[in-house]
């Protein structure tokens, strides 16, 4: 009952909320374990449950089977028909088959238009957006770590924003991060991974084609990396540093038309300056709504030109006000990490 009322509330304030869903695999102590033993894998070597690539305090489901797939759809319905959730994040969605999600989509689908979150990348695993809406780029994530440590460059940096935009188009949704709870716990808070370069790709993540994910506890920030099996709070302090630069983001990201997600009026240009290999710029327009991107992927001081013939008139620049006619004046200066965003 009590998340019943959460939903409840937070749909009341015009929120959505889904939940994760591990369709793969139980733990060893589910009760399915002794009333469906039949619903698992199993390990010709030991005779017992199978347990997931990598992990033996999990079991993996098998998918061969028709009751464990009508059981599973019947308690997926369970939190729709009897909470009213709005949809699922899909645990590692790409370790279940295709055809599974697309019987499940069919029928839950007969419910309420759900939204589809896969646990996946577009660029490993293009096919799952045959079912669902939108996947992480893990892709991005890892290229953009490399880079803070030197180890690539813009040129792969840009390959890869192509390829998302080959296999997502304007149909399907890739989602952005610098963090979440896998990555923070394993790998290091977003400050450990991109240290200087962490808010430039928040902007990033906020600006380009897709829909940007905002992790507990960025808008303080977060220093600290939380534990992963045990509950762990955040530390929050009352001071949330991060509040007004996330907040214009958010805003500008929800209610410009430009910034829109899988829209086919929204177009994006990659614009040409005289410091690419430093510089990302990019503009995105619908109809009469732009906005503008500058990033300064370097830790010098930059002050470049934009040469485009799709940048023309005037902008203001989201977190300063402060207004610019790219008409007259195609000289930029950004220190270094720096970004600017400008709305028509």
């Amino acid at each position: 009952q009590d998340f019943k009322n959460l939903i409840s509330l937070a749909h009341k304030m015009d929120f959505k909320v889904i939940i994760d869903w591990v369709a793969n695999h139980t733990g060893w102590d589910h009760i399915w374990t002794t009333e469906h033993p039949d619903f698992f894998l199993k390990d010709s070597d030991t005779g017992d449950f199978k347990t997931a690539s990598g992990m033996d305090d999990i079991i993996e489901l098998d998918y061969t089977n028709p009751a464990l797939r009508k059981t599973m759809i019947a308690a997926m319905e369970y939190w729709v028909s009897e909470c009213d959730i709005d949809g699922f994040r899909a645990d590692l969605a790409f370790w279940v088959e295709l055809n599974f999600w697309k019987e499940a989509r069919t029928q839950l689908e007969n419910i309420k238009t759900l939204f589809w979150l896969a646990e996946a990348d577009p660029l490993d695993n293009p096919e799952y957006f045959e079912v669902f809406d939108a996947a992480y780029t893990w892709t991005w994530m890892h290229k953009t770590a490399d880079f803070y440590k030197q180890a690539t460059d813009i040129p792969v940096l840009k390959n890869v924003l192509d390829q998302y935009d080959a296999v997502c188009a304007n149909n399907n949704i890739p989602l952005w991060f610098t963090s979440n709870h896998d990555e923070n716990s394993w790998n290091g808070t977003e400050y450990e991974k991109y240290g200087s370069m962490a808010k430039l790709l928040s902007v990033f993540s906020s600006t380009w084609n897709g829909m940007p994910m905002i992790y507990g506890g960025q808008e303080l920030p977060n220093l600290k990396r939380l534990k992963f099996f045990e509950k762990d709070a955040i530390e929050w302090n009352g001071n949330y540093e991060l509040h007004h630069f996330y907040q214009t983001l958010l805003n500008l990201h929800t209610n410009n038309p430009a910034l829109r997600a899988a829209d086919a009026a929204v177009v994006t240009y990659h614009l040409t300056t005289n410091a690419d290999e430093k510089i990302i710029a990019f503009l995105r327009k619908n109809g009469s709504s732009e906005v503008l991107v500058l990033l300064n992927f370097s830790n010098e001081k930059k002050i470049f030109e934009v040469k485009d013939e799709n940048l023309d008139g005037s902008y203001k620049e989201v977190f300063g006000n402060v207004p610019i006619n790219f008409t007259k004046d195609k000289e930029v200066e950004l220190e270094e990490w720096a970004f600017l965003v400008y709305e028509k």
